[in-house]
């Protein structure tokens, strides 16, 4: 059961790394989904760079390789969760090694709770409640 739940957890990750994936690279081309709102502040991150970049980038791209690089990681956790799931048994992890995608589930699910929206913290509840869930049935 703890093998099934690390890679139900994991795969509720990788479903929404690959979502925030694929809204990013549309809106590389067409801004609609991670983008403001107001035409005008899209327009503004478009024309203004970012002061650390000298003029190097700017903002809407800064903007776009973040959601990218947030992309990234979560599909990695998603994987290193799917992974552990697969070979847990072959392993013989010590259970405080479970413990630690509970915790990258707990960040997550308070960075979603305290800055993103409704829909990705659901999401991320249910996944951790499945890590949680595989490291008290290990």
């Amino acid at each position: 059961m703890t093998e099934l739940l690390l890679i139900v957890g994991g795969s509720v990750f990788g479903v929404l790394g690959l979502l925030h994936t694929m809204y990013t690279f549309a809106d590389a081309r067409r801004p609609r989904r991670l983008a403001p709102d107001d035409p005008a502040v899209l327009e503004s991150m478009r024309s203004s760079s970012l002061r650390l970049s000298r003029g190097g980038t700017t903002m809407w791209r800064a903007w776009l390789g973040f959601n990218f690089s947030h992309s990234l990681g979560v599909l990695l956790f998603s994987a290193c969760c799917m992974t552990l799931g697969v070979s847990s048994k072959a392993l013989a992890l010590p259970k405080a090694i479970l413990v630690l995608p509970v915790l990258v589930g707990g960040i997550y699910l308070w960075l979603a709770i305290r800055y993103w929206f409704q829909i990705p913290a659901v999401g991320i509840a249910l996944g951790t409640l499945c890590l949680a869930a595989a490291w008290l049935l290990y």
